[in-house]
């Protein structure tokens, strides 16, 4: 017996992506046309998250709404504790709206400065750092694994989990490379501000 209904679960899911894509269109002018430059593990990054966000979440949305889920999904564990399966699917709730407020909030401060993963800053890039980048570095990058990991909660899958450490993977090797290139263009403002301010997580990491 899930707690949460999943026909509602899956069309919440839906109406938010629709609202991500919305406020990225009105906030920095564009959907899918930035495609990030420079070497492979940026570009498939970029792939990564455009997969995770527009394909995977979808997905898991309509088989929630189709109630197909426990048939596509083999890896799904059965829940024999009520307890543990409340919690999995209150975290979960939990993390994806706080991933869904942080995405919405760091591309509405961000606006036309916003790039893919990994680009270096152009020539008329200011370097943010209040709103979302006060609390950590990358929002973005926080909040599209709040939502990868709280997906995996709600609907209890180990293959979404997988997803979501094979994305966390992914960002450990492109952060460095990308706050190279901010060193770069922004020398000890973002030095100071790479000292005071953690990377993906407040007051942790």
């Amino acid at each position: 017996m899930h707690l949460l209904d999943q026909k509602a679960l899956g069309t919440v899911i839906l109406l938010l992506l629709a609202v991500l894509v919305i406020v990225k269109q009105k906030a920095t002018g564009s959907i899918l046309k930035d495609k990030p430059g420079g070497n492979l593990r940026i570009r498939l990054t970029h792939i990564f998250n455009l997969f995770f966000l527009l394909m995977v979440n979808p997905l898991a949305a309509i088989l929630l709404i189709t109630g197909h889920l426990e048939a596509f999904d083999p890896t799904r564990p059965a829940m024999d504790s009520p307890r543990l399966l409340m919690g999995l699917e209150i975290g979960g709730m939990v993390l994806y709206g706080i991933g869904f407020l942080l995405m919405a909030w760091a591309l509405i401060r961000l606006g036309r400065n916003y790039q893919p993963g990994g680009s270096d800053p152009r020539g008329a890039d200011e370097m943010v750092m209040d709103g979302p980048y006060r609390l950590v570095r990358h929002p973005m990058y926080t909040a599209a694994l709040a939502m990868s990991l709280g997906l995996s909660c709600l609907i209890q899958s180990l293959a979404f989990f997988s997803l979501f450490s094979i994305y966390f993977l992914l960002l450990l090797l492109l952060i460095p490379g990308e706050e190279e290139g901010l060193r770069r263009a922004y020398s000890g403002r973002y030095i100071a501000y790479q000292q005071k301010v953690k990377g993906l997580v407040p007051m942790f990491f």
